[in-house]
């Protein structure tokens, strides 16, 4: 019989980052077996989250991102129920939830219980066949609303072990939506969006009006690799190595970034533009572009042409717009390209100046940076990072440095030290921590 640390090597984890899913793993062991009993019948998932290397607010325009999972995930050991019931407990804090198999269960906007209850409807209802309910144990090294996309991959290991338990993957309205690991990402970005897959029709989804971007690094991802997508639909493009000597430096700023209330909100309306832009350029060209990356791609000088579409415009929005679609062009079609070739010729040094552009029209365009986010982008380019940038839906949320192996624990130190200076009241929430490009979503073999 193996040991949690072998599993969790065998899949792709190493030094801290193996040792803390060892941890967990064990817990959640620990607490299943005092919830439910014997282990024996029980299965096991990784499912980590993500770093939005670029692609800022553009998968759900269908634009480009560069991404891959980060070494910090949700550990899962989930067993076969032969009674229409899914049971979740929560191994750090015991909080647990019950929900009936059925596609009209009552949602819970705002809790975190709101995410399991969005896959089981979605999965009731889009294959009826399945009544098979499951006892689920799950831990998270994700603290939620920091950024590393923890409600993704809540949605993710709620739906995995759901899958594996019902053989969804040998149904037949499986193998006619869900091609391969591409489409399940996207199947899954609908299901947390609450948008139609294919023939299969919208539900409510969990608010936020976001793309498939944290489901396919999740999905997707290969370890020590970097991931070129574009989206609507999802379509891989290249695949580039970290260059060897090098990894990021996670700085999670402790500025609580939840996708609810004032904040959705505030989301939902970068989502808004695109959607404004998009339409306008349908309603003046008369072509059925299905999204903004198809319109932008569609001619050379199609995004100067959309843009003075919106200048004719006579709205106070036109100006942000305007930038919307500049900060849209260059995230995809400008900085992505740029520092995928740098990073194919190893060429880390020059990464700094695409990914600061990056950065400051998050600042200027997409106003969805905070001082916090701000001060550390910039703060770990002072200290020697060979880039830094703002990551996820912004206003709070995480950064990611490049460092060089060897610097990694005094620049880790000293970029903590210098940001909790600054910004004292951040202490209780904000961590440090190095990470590799990880292994994606995975059932971790038992044997």
């Amino acid at each position: 019989m193996t040991t949690w640390s072998e599993r969790v090597s065998a899949i792709g984890l190493s030094g801290d980052a193996a040792a803390l899913a060892t941890r967990h793993f064990s817990e959640v062991t620990t607490r299943y077996a005092a919830v439910f009993g014997s282990t024996e019948q029980a299965r096991a998932w990784w499912v980590p989250g993500r770093i939005e290397v670029l692609g800022k607010h553009t998968d759900y325009g269908g634009g480009r991102s560069l991404l891959c999972a980060v070494e910090r995930g949700f550990q899962v050991l989930a067993s076969r129920r032969n009674d229409p019931v899914i049971r979740i407990v929560d191994a750090s804090t015991g909080g647990s939830i019950t929900i009936p198999f059925k596609a009209d269960v009552e949602p819970r906007p705002g809790h975190w219980t709101d995410y399991p209850i969005t896959v089981v409807r979605r999965v009731a209802r889009d294959f009826p066949g399945a009544q098979c309910g499951m006892n689920t144990v799950i831990q998270s090294s994700l603290p939620s609303a920091s950024g590393l996309s923890s409600s993704s991959a809540l949605v993710i290991a709620c739906f995995l072990p759901l899958a594996a338990f019902n053989e969804l993957a040998t149904t037949a309205t499986w193998s006619a939506a869900i091609r391969d690991g591409d489409a399940l990402a996207e199947y899954l970005g609908a299901m947390e969006n609450g948008r139609a897959f294919g023939v299969l029709a919208a539900d409510r989804g969990v608010g936020t009006q976001g793309g498939s971007e944290d489901q396919t690094a999740i999905l997707r991802s290969v370890p020590g690799q970097l991931l070129q997508y574009h989206f609507v639909p999802v379509t891989h493009e290249a695949t580039v190595a970290l260059p060897a000597g090098w990894q990021f430096v996670i700085a999670m700023s402790g500025v609580h970034a939840a996708k609810g209330a004032a904040m959705q909100a505030r989301y939902n309306a970068l989502a808004d533009q695109v959607t404004t832009l998009l339409n306008t350029w349908r309603q003046h060209t008369a072509r059925s572009d299905r999204s903004l990356f198809a319109a932008l791609e569609s001619a050379p000088d199609a995004a100067e042409r959309l843009a003075s579409m919106i200048a004719n415009i006579n709205s106070p929005a036109a100006a942000t717009l305007r930038a919307r679609i500049e900060q849209f062009h260059a995230e995809s079609d400008v900085i992505i390209p740029d520092v995928m070739r740098r990073l194919a010729a190893g060429d880390v040094v020059g990464l700094r100046e695409p990914v600061a552009r990056s950065q400051s029209l998050a600042e200027s365009a997409l106003r969805n940076q905070v001082p916090e986010t701000s001060y550390l982008a910039r703060r770990a380019t002072e200290l020697g990072a060979a880039a830094a940038s703002a990551f996820g839906a912004g206003f709070g949320g995480s950064v990611w440095a490049l460092v060089p192996d060897a610097d990694v624990e005094p620049f880790r130190a000293r970029w903590k030290d210098d940001y909790l200076t600054r910004f004292p009241g951040r202490s209780a929430r904000a961590d440090f921590f190095p990470s590799r490009p990880g292994p994606a979503a995975t059932e971790v073999p038992l044997l």
